[in-house]
């Protein structure tokens, strides 16, 4: 049987000795054409021939490897080098051994196994997804179920991505030195056990604490998903399915929004023990949103190591083992069982102790623009939900009832009030039974001799009124509601403990789920035309491309005088910026290498959490007050970053250093 070998011969220098055991310019090498190994010994000539056997640590006839080269495992003598020797063949090995590794990949071909990989990475960047979403979606419930005072409140979306920050630039370090499996596996490990702990505490300050360990845990996600995926792909295909691998992040997103709407409206999903421990829908949710991480752990505890990271600190043995796996998993799936891993030789770069820092100037040119254009961009995104949310407010606060000098006497509150004001009106004998306040704000006014029983109050405050000779019972009206007023021979019965808050108490909770639902979705096309075209025209071009229409349509954002007009608009950018973000991705990936790509990745995915968190708070203030600044700034920064991207160098024909 005629097996077809790939040659490697540009790896070998001419005129060394052809010896099976033998490794010659620091290469494991390939069996000539007739040649025998072990393998192949005492086998006829019909046999079939096994030649990708693999042939372990070279051995020499009189023990010592020619001068200048090591055997696997050995050091290399540096003692008549000077540093910029050693520091040119280290160079130089790495190119090599980066040229040969994408001659093994195209061996090993795409198939099956970097499909299982695919999904179930995709899970671990769906884990992220979620955890962003999570955050604003239970924030509202969160707050006013653990009675969190305004000034308290909000800091848990800005201590979730704090912990995803650190978590970021300290996971991708890690999974440099220990590995992308093993790192992966542990920081979804933390993620998922905080995210579940965080569903059943019951402390404002031990909740915020769990989910910012979550978020520290699930910050490791994309850098290393990244980086692990990237470094199984032949150059060919890795644009293309880099870029299908986001669509897991937008999954993540539609799954939190459509967990959120099926399972926080049923507020009749909860129990209690007595009034100390409460176990909300909110809470279930937050249960189920941690499933994805648990089935994503589950998945890679049966996936192998990177094998580009085995060959990066000299464990050649590991990564043969896993690159034939590689192939035969494929071969397989292909109906080709039969074909043979003919690769039995690898390059053996030398091991360099000091940190080589990139000589590629053009490379850090890209770097430190990406790393400016990805913060914009994260900071621009956090900042939609809030103008959507400061144009709902604005149009309910323009339908307020206002009734001024109002008298009522003797009459029966059944019903509920919902988004008035009261000044100076007068209560004489009324009775305010099961019922509830929403939004309702009483300034000035007078109640004298007044029943309440079984009331609730959301939003809803007593300003500098007065109660003389009432009765409450089973109410949540406290000193946190009663700001500025007398109570004169008045009781208290049986308040109401905790914050009494359903799911109707948000007017808007059903749309802002469906808002976020539509804004996820609208990225589906912008990942598709990403994925298909990013390996035809080039990574910048489409980074560069993708920010220009991204930077016309924010905009646009100033001429945003409605709500629908502004989900309109956010729809349209998500759809416009995705396949910037996905190059980035990308880019970011081939530009480092093995050695740093866990950490470089991660201290640029650390500096959009930042920027998360600072556009928060630099384009929340300017909110309320105007839309121009954020809008101009953002706008000018995508262009002109558009522009800037698609003058510099692309990547696509670089291998994995």
């Amino acid at each position: 049987q005629m097996i077809d070998t790939h040659s490697y011969n540009r790896f070998h220098n001419e005129g060394m000795e052809e010896d099976n055991y033998g490794q010659q310019d620091g290469h494991y090498r390939e069996n000539d054409d007739g040649a025998s190994s072990d393998a192949t010994e005492g086998h006829d000539d019909e046999d079939e021939i096994y030649e990708g056997e693999y042939q372990g640590v070279p051995a020499y006839s009189d023990g010592k490897p020619p001068d200048g080269h090591v055997a696997l495992g050995q050091p290399v003598s540096d003692s008549l080098k000077n540093h910029k020797d050693l520091e040119k063949e280290t160079q130089t090995d790495e190119e090599e051994l980066a040229q040969q590794y994408e001659l093994i990949l195209q061996e090993c071909g795409h198939g099956r196994f970097q499909w299982q990989l695919y999904f179930v990475l995709g899970l671990a960047l769906m884990s992220d997804g979620v955890e962003v979403f999570v955050v604003g979606f239970v924030l509202p419930s969160a707050e006013t179920d653990m009675c969190v005072p305004n000034s308290g409140a909000g800091w848990l979306g800005s201590i979730v991505y704090l912990g995803m920050m650190v978590g970021a630039f300290f996971w991708g370090g890690l999974s440099d030195r220990v590995g992308r499996k093993q790192i992966l596996l542990i920081s979804l490990s933390v993620n998922g056990f905080f995210a579940f702990l965080s569903s059943f505490v019951q402390g404002y300050n031990m909740f915020l604490f769990c989910r910012m360990v979550s978020g520290f845990g699930i910050g490791g996600a994309v850098p290393i998903v990244f980086s692990f995926f990237a470094e199984v792909l032949a150059r060919e295909k890795r644009g293309e399915h880099l870029s299908w691998l986001c669509m897991f992040w937008m999954i993540g997103g539609i799954y939190a929004s459509a967990m959120a709407w099926a399972i926080i409206p049923h507020y009749g999903w909860s129990f209690s023990m007595g009034s100390a421990y409460q176990f909300h829908s909110w809470r279930v949710f937050v249960v189920v949103c941690a499933l994805p991480c648990v089935s994503a752990v589950v998945t890679l505890t049966f996936m192998p190591e990177s094998p580009r990271f085995y060959l990066q600190i000299g464990k050649h043995d590991e990564a043969w083992m896993v690159l034939k796996h590689i192939h035969d998993t494929n071969m397989r799936a292909r109906g080709e069982p039969e074909r043979v891993f003919t690769v039995n030789r690898i390059k053996i770069p030398k091991q360099f102790d000091e940190l080589v820092e990139m000589q590629n100037e053009s490379a850090n040119l890209v770097l430190k623009v990406l790393f400016k254009m990805k913060s914009e961009y994260y900071g621009l995104s956090v900042w939609f939900p809030d103008v959507i949310k400061h144009l709902q407010a604005d149009e309910y606060a323009s339908r307020v009832k206002i009734h001024n000098n109002e008298r009522i006497e003797d009459f029966t509150f059944n019903f509920t009030l919902e988004n008035q004001i009261h000044r100076n009106g007068l209560f004489l004998n009324d009775r305010f039974i099961a019922m509830k306040f929403k939004a309702v704000t009483f300034k000035d006014s007078s109640f004298l001799n007044c029943y309440f029983e079984d009331v609730s109050s959301v939003g809803s405050f007593f300003r500098n009124c007065t109660f003389v000779d009432s009765f409450f019972y089973n109410t949540d009206i406290d000193d946190s509601k009663l700001i500025n007023s007398r109570v004169i021979n008045s009781s208290f019965h049986h308040n109401k403990t905790g914050c009494q808050v359903t799911f109707e108490d948000d007017y808007s909770a059903y749309w802002v789920y469906f808002v976020n639902f539509l804004g996820t979705l609208a990225v589906l096309p912008g990942n598709i035309v990403s994925a298909l075209l990013m390996d035809k025209i080039g990574r910048l071009s489409m980074l560069g491309g993708s920010m220009v229409l991204s930077g016309i349509s924010c905009f646009f954002l100033w001429f945003g005088t409605s709500e629908s007009m502004m989900i309109f608009m956010l729809c349209l950018y998500n759809g416009l910026s995705i396949s910037a973000w996905n190059s980035l991705d990308v880019v970011t990936t081939e530009l480092y290498p093995t050695d740093r790509r866990g950490t470089g990745f991660g201290f640029c995915n650390a500096m959009c959490k930042l920027a998360a968190v600072l556009g928060n708070l630099i384009f929340g203030s300017l909110v309320g007050i105007t839309k121009a600044i954020p809008i101009l700034l953002a706008s000018s920064v995508l262009v002109c970053g558009g522009l800037i991207g698609l003058r510099l160098p692309d990547t696509r024909a670089n291998v994995l250093m």
